[in-house]
């Protein structure tokens, strides 16, 4: 998880947010700002199986989700939702920032 504070992730929201108008524009900000700094590809595993996030993207729906592989497979998991290998990726934080925007 993070060990950044409180005040941290407010600032980190509010330079996410500082031009968008509405929900949709602080969603479209985070998924910008994700694609610019999570460094990608990284591992980790989701259900005991390794897996490769190879971008970031936005579900139909419009969560952002990670785009994970494994050989010829491929699936969307929620950002929120996709655990994060140790050491985290550089750029996490921005995860971090959204999970606290977003709860």
């Amino acid at each position: 998880m993070t060990s950044l504070s409180d005040a941290e992730l407010d600032a980190l929201v509010e330079q996410a947010i500082v031009d968008a108008y509405d929900e949709r524009e602080q969603h479209a900000a985070f998924h910008a700002l994700l694609e610019e700094h999570l460094i990608m590809p990284f591992q980790t595993s989701v259900l005991g199986v390794q897996v490769t996030v190879t971008k970031i993207d936005t579900s139909p729906g419009g969560e952002i989700v990670g785009i994970c592989t494994r050989g010829k497979h491929r699936q969307a998991i929620g950002i929120l939702s996709l655990p994060l290998p140790t050491p985290r990726p550089v750029g996490a934080e921005w995860i971090d920032a959204y999970r606290h925007w977003a709860c």
